[in-house]
């Protein structure tokens, strides 16, 4: 199993944090969205505006 199978390519804020990670096997964008540690995290499927899963190409 690979180490780096998600990578974080965007990263903003330190309490309320958004970041992007991209799954390297499928190219699959993922929005990761915390309002504080405490309080929880979500993550969903980054879509463009056809409601299409974004994907990063993959070489």
């Amino acid at each position: 199993m690979a180490n780096n199978r998600f990578v974080e390519v965007y990263s903003q804020g330190t309490l309320n944090v958004t970041k992007i990670i991209v799954d390297t096997e499928t190219g699959v964008n993922y929005l990761l969205g915390s309002h504080d540690k405490r309080t929880g995290t979500g993550l969903t499927v980054l879509v463009d505006p056809d409601g299409k899963p974004v994907v990063t190409p993959m070489n």
